[in-house]
């Protein structure tokens, strides 16, 4: 999770106290909760999504390194066993 992501996350825990500490009605603090509810299970809805695309490019990124330092280690190879080093 990005300090970008935590630090808005962190910035509903003010609004919730403020919102059971505010004098309103019972009914009205519970519509704001709902409300505040579906609004965070809106935006959190999709972190499983960027979350799984994060993780496939860092995967393809790491298959490439390894592809590409397989080949470096196995061509200074080759020349070392054949005495062109």
């Amino acid at each position: 999770m990005s300090a970008n992501r935590l630090i808005k996350s962190g910035s509903y825990l003010p609004v919730a106290v403020g919102l059971l500490l505010a004098p309103q009605s019972g009914e009205a603090t519970r519509a704001q909760l709902s409300e505040q509810g579906i609004m965070l299970r809106d935006r959190t809805g999709k972190l499983p999504d960027e979350l799984r695309a994060r993780a496939t490019d860092a995967i393809g990124q790491g298959r490439e390194m390894y592809s590409r330092t397989k080949d470096d280690l196995s061509e200074r190879y080759s020349k070392a066993k054949s005495g062109d080093l």
